[in-house]
Parts: C-alpha cells; structure tokens; sequence
C-alpha cells in the first residue's frame, strides 16, 4: 500500500464532494432543488469514498500507530472533516431555501 496516494485518495474525494455540495447550494439559491439534490447525492458518494478509505486506515493502525501519522494525513484528515461538516450544513441551507420557495 502506498500510503501517500491512498491519502491523496482522502484529499481528492474530500476536495470533489466539499465542491459538489457547494454546487448544490447555489442551485438551491437560483430555485433548481432538482438539481441540487443531485450534487449532494453525487456529494455524498464522494464522501462515502474517502470515508471508506478513511476507515481502512484506521481499522489497518489497529490503534497502535502501526500507520505513520504524517502532514499529509492530518491534512486528508481535515478535508473530510471540512467537507463532512459542510454536507451536513449545506443539508440545512439548501432544506431552508426550499421552504423559503414554497412560501
């Protein structure tokens, strides 16, 4: 396992959904909730990628710092953590904007 590109796996798919939500967001400002729906699934799947990854990590350290813990990964650590916590607000936003819509 080359642990430096499995990390930069983490940061892309983190990168990609953090991106996507976003997307999301501002189709939810212009009205089109079809369409912002479709980038938070998209979103999700993204996250669900690196999350797995995530999990591989640490269920491979066993607790026992048997993975290096490096710069690059605590960055990896903090895209999915960023883009995990803008899923779930962007969630909020976007649910808000809707029922703004709907009077």
């Amino acid at each position: 396992m080359d642990l430096e590109q499995v990390v930069m796996g983490i940061i892309v798919n983190a990168g990609q959904a953090r991106s996507l939500y976003y997307e999301g967001l501002n189709c939810a400002k212009s009205g089109d909730f079809t369409k912002a729906e479709e980038c938070v699934k998209q979103a999700q799947s993204f996250i669900s990628e690196a999350h797995k990854v995530q999990t591989q990590l640490i269920s491979d350290d066993q607790g026992e710092g048997k993975v290096p813990m490096t710069l690059i990964m605590v960055h990896a650590q903090d895209h999915i953590m960023t883009a995990m916590l803008a899923g779930e607000l962007i969630a909020e936003l976007i649910a808000l904007y809707q029922k703004m819509e709907e009077g």
